[in-house]
């Protein structure tokens, strides 16, 4: 789901910079930058390269859930996990392509300054088990970006983090049955 997420975004997106810069390729890649040993990826040159930065858990989460199935017992079932994903945009633009890097990065920011939410009413192929992803820019101080690009590759690039709130994960196990308890007066009543 999270592939589905974001690959439904950066699809809105090139469609977005094809139209705005009279495109015929895809501009926006789904792709780090290094790759394991720390080699630069040939296939985000003079792209967009937009990658998971962190999962987090939506505060919102809860530890469990009842669902309501009959009167005398509760399935008791772990809660649907939501979580947030932080994705950076990246212009991997160098030496005299740099200006592009600035071009298209400012695009990116127009792009999501217009297109906030992503759902099946804009995005009618948007994966069936998302029902939509609000995304807004993080801001993010210098100690934070530098650490941040530390972890990444130690080298800068124009580049803007986006929070996409949030993915649902419910896969609806029912693990126990809860009875219910009733009111003893209510239940004397019923007697």
């Amino acid at each position: 789901m999270i592939f589905a997420a974001i690959t439904s975004i950066t699809d809105k997106l090139n469609q977005f910079l094809a139209n705005e810069f009279d495109l015929y390729e895809d501009l926006v890649v789904v792709s780090n930058i290094l790759d394991a040993n720390g080699v630069k990826y040939d296939f985000a040159d003079n792209k967009i390269a937009a990658f998971l930065v962190n999962i987090e858990r939506e505060a919102s989460s809860g530890q469990h859930h009842f669902k309501n199935m009959n009167a005398s017992r509760l399935p008791a079932q772990h809660p649907p996990l939501h979580i947030n994903l932080h994705i950076m945009f990246a212009a991997c633009f160098g030496g005299q392509n740099y200006p592009e890097a600035l071009k298209f990065i400012s695009a990116t920011i127009a792009f999501f300054q217009k297109n906030p939410v992503v759902d099946h009413q804009n995005t009618p192929d948007l994966d069936s088990r998302v029902e939509k992803l609000v995304v807004s820019m993080e801001n993010l101080s210098f100690s934070d970006l530098s650490n941040l690009w530390g972890v990444l590759s130690g080298k800068y690039v124009p580049s803007v983090l986006y929070k996409v709130r949030m993915l649902t994960f419910d896969a609806g196990d029912i693990k126990g049955a809860a009875p219910v308890v009733r009111d003893a007066a209510t239940s004397a009543e019923k007697r």
